[in-house]
C-alpha cells in the first residue's frame, strides 16, 4: 500500500461550530444532507452513538436506482463534543487490500463571526479513490449549507 494517500479537505461553513457538529451526529440532520449529489440517506438507515466505542451507521442509496446502495458502518474512537470526531471503518474497496482500516478525522474549529472551519482527514486511499471521495464530499456540502441555513432561521 505504498501508493496510498491521505485525503484532506478544509471548508468554512457560515454557521456556528455547534450546528456544524450536530449535523454530523444528529441522525435526523445527517439523513438530510449526507452523501454525494444523486444519493440520499433514508432516515430509517441512520443510527449514531457519538461516544468513544460508539458508531455511525447509515446507507447511501442512489436516487435513480435504489438497488445501488453504499452502507457505512463506522466506529468512533475519539469524540469531543463540538470539536472532534475520530473513527474508522473496515472496508473492502478496489485498489486497497480487503479489510483495510479506513480512518476519518473531523475537526470543528470556531472561526469567529458564526463561522466554522471543518477539517476532514480520511484515508488511506488510492489517488483515484481519494479524488472520488473528495468529489463526493464537495457535492454534499451544498446540501449541508442548506440545512445549516435552515437551522439558523
Amino acid at each position: 500500500m505504498s501508493d496510498t494517500t491521505e485525503l484532506v479537505i478544509i471548508r468554512v461553513f457560515d454557521a456556528p461550530r455547534e450546528l456544524v457538529y450536530r449535523a454530523f451526529v444528529d441522525p435526523d440532520q445527517l439523513s438530510q444532507w449526507f452523501g454525494p449529489a444523486g444519493w440520499s440517506v433514508p432516515r430509517d438507515t441512520v443510527d449514531v452513538d457519538a461516544r468513544p466505542g460508539g458508531h455511525q451507521r447509515l446507507t447511501m442509496v442512489n436516487d435513480e436506482d435504489a438497488s445501488q446502495a453504499s452502507p457505512v458502518n463506522a466506529t468512533f474512537e475519539e469524540v469531543v463534543e463540538n470539536e472532534l470526531l475520530v473513527g474508522y471503518e473496515v472496508v473492502n474497496m478496489p485498489g486497497l487490500p480487503d479489510g483495510t482500516r479506513l480512518y476519518m478525522r473531523l475537526e470543528f474549529h470556531d472561526e469567529g463571526g458564526n463561522k466554522t472551519r471543518l477539517v476532514i482527514k480520511q484515508g488511506p486511499f488510492t489517488q483515484e479513490l481519494a479524488d472520488m471521495t473528495r468529489e463526493g464530499w464537495n457535492s454534499s456540502f451544498p446540501k449541508l449549507d442548506t440545512l445549516l441555513t435552515s437551522e439558523q432561521s
